[in-house]
């Protein structure tokens, strides 16, 4: 059962997939494309329309990958999120770096993200006017940022001249669960960010969990299920976990359509 959240004016699946690892990590890896293409589109039928990739990972050849596992199916359907790193930003260089992108994909992007924040705060200002003008240009839809903490995410928004933020992608998971203690998570919330959490299950740290495992037989669902739907419990957190085997991607997947109880979603914050 698909769980819907909004971004902007779109609705995504609040489990989307991940793909940090898939086609390489700094440089590319070629040597499981046919299996990460099924993977993807592996997801795409089972209801999943949210896949999160980036310019530096595999250094493009992720979003080659997600290019291919999206051909056959209909685009508008999909929500594509990547990010431009660092390196490429200021106002020429972002919207470069953004049309290499699009090319990779062979495709519009949905949501285009500043993937860190770096240290030039005048080079972040350039990157989201830049990105504004490449949302007129109809190459992205909307504009987000990643990794950017709230004193970033205010002086952000406040230069923005045209358009809002409508996503901070940020690590977030029961054992990390910085966003809520820092209120980034509540300031969001009132401001109708949605919150795009990565690495949710810490790598495979919290699908071993026992404790979460014992919380999830009264619901029939697993320690990984239990995790990931903590976060989505949220109204405006959705989660990306990266997952190449279909059956992780299948139990990804049956986090959504259920909730946990607000006493079983607390007893599982003692479990880390």
């Amino acid at each position: 059962m698909k769980d819907l959240k909004v971004i902007g004016d779109d609705k995504v699946t609040a489990i989307g997939m991940g793909t940090w690892g898939i086609g390489g990590k700094e440089i590319p890896d070629y040597s499981h494309d046919k299996e990460a293409v099924e993977a993807l589109r592996f997801g795409i039928e089972l209801g999943i329309n949210l896949i999160d990739t980036a310019e530096f990972y595999g250094a493009g050849h992720s979003e080659e990958l997600v290019g291919e596992a999206i051909k056959p199916y209909d685009r508008d359907e999909l929500f594509i999120v990547s990010k431009v790193w660092p390196t490429h930003f200021g106002y020429e260089s972002a919207k470069k770096a953004a049309r290499a992108s699009a090319k990779r994909l062979g495709t519009y992007i949905d949501l285009y993200l500043l993937h860190w924040p770096g240290t030039d705060w005048r080079k972040i200002e350039e990157t989201l006017h830049a990105l504004e003008d490449l949302v007129d240009e109809g190459l992205i839809r909307y504009i987000g940022v990643s990794n950017f903490d709230l004193e970033l995410l205010k002086r952000s928004q406040e230069a923005m001249r045209k358009y809002e933020i409508v996503v901070n992608q940020v690590k977030y998971s029961l054992m990390d669960r910085t966003p809520e203690e820092t209120g980034l998570l509540d300031y969001m919330k009132r401001e109708k960010i949605t919150l795009m959490a990565y690495t949710p299950l810490e790598k495979g740290i919290l699908a071993r969990n026992k404790c979460l495992a014992e919380i999830g037989r009264k619901y029939d669902k697993t320690a990984a299920q239990v995790a990931l739907n903590y976060l989505i419990w949220e109204e405006n957190v959705v989660a990306i976990p990266k997952a190449v085997k279909k059956e992780h991607i299948e139990e990804n997947f049956g986090a959504m359509g259920w909730r946990l109880s607000r006493e079983d979603r607390e007893k599982a914050k003692m479990c880390v």
